[in-house]
């Protein structure tokens, strides 16, 4: 590792392959972003995501880039949680995701949770573009600190946009050094666990889902547009999985 810290970019396009499945001319990782092609299901390419080393560590910077072209579908899962690690550089670490879907495509963004180790500083920003008529299940899940551990500094903001317009553009900061009140009764509330869901379909525009909640510390709004977010609380990763698990069931995703 340099001084600098590690940089490291994972690239994946998706095309439909005129047979009904979907082909992956591009599929590439470099240092410690691995990407495998697992099983297809139906018509849809799945790609895993594995973590060849630790990390993200303070310095390092790790991009994580997806292009689904019409009528091409995909689901990106990973092998293991994410942690973010102190490291021996000093400074922020920053990992990026930028996913392009057409029109007529469709994106399933399925990783596992990200940790956010003790003493750890990482700056998450994730960008989706999408066009048209193009599907997406997007999911987030984030860990505050290992078991009995405080967390670390950890900066995350999501951007979706449909044909430029914005859909969701927010922003949460969360540990040591983020702004007062991050874990007062009007944000976390002593939550450890936070995570969220994006589903864009057509049929929201004509259907569209009202707004309930799901438990005592999760609720489902639509979005202006053909989409609706998800968003919970919950005291661990095991408990916030089981909660988003069933909000994709209630949307029939």
């Amino acid at each position: 590792m340099t001084t600098a810290g590690v940089r490291a970019t994972a690239r994946i396009s998706a095309r439909d392959d005129g047979r009904g499945g979907t082909s992956l001319p591009v599929l590439e990782g470099d240092g410690p972003l691995a990407l495998r092609r697992t099983r297809a299901s139906g018509s849809e390419a799945r790609v895993m995501l594995v973590g060849a080393m630790s990390g993200p560590l303070g310095g390092d910077h790790f991009t994580v880039r997806a292009q689904v072209h019409e009528g091409a579908r995909l689901h990106v899962g990973s092998a293991a949680a994410t942690i973010a690690l102190p490291g021996q550089n000093k400074g922020e670490a920053r990992y990026d995701v930028r996913l392009d879907v057409a029109d007529g495509g469709e994106l399933r963004w399925l990783p596992e949770q990200l940790i956010s180790a003790g003493g750890s500083d990482l700056s998450v920003s994730s960008r989706v573009e999408l066009r048209g008529g193009a599907g997406l299940v997007f999911r987030e899940e984030q860990v505050l600190g290992r078991a009995g551990e405080e967390p670390g500094r950890l900066t995350s903001r999501l951007t979706v946009r449909l044909d430029g317009r914005p859909l969701l553009d927010q922003e949460v900061a969360c540990g040591p050094g983020a702004p007062g009140g991050w874990d007062g009764p009007a944000v976390l509330a002593g939550h450890r666990a936070l995570g969220q869901l994006v589903v864009v379909r057509l049929e929201f525009e004509k259907e569209p889902v009202r707004a309930r909640l799901l438990g005592e510390h999760a609720a489902l709004v639509p979005l202006a547009g053909p989409a609706v977010l998800v968003t919970a609380l919950a005291p661990d990763g095991l408990r916030l999985r089981r909660v988003l698990d069933e909000a994709l069931r209630t949307l029939g995703c």
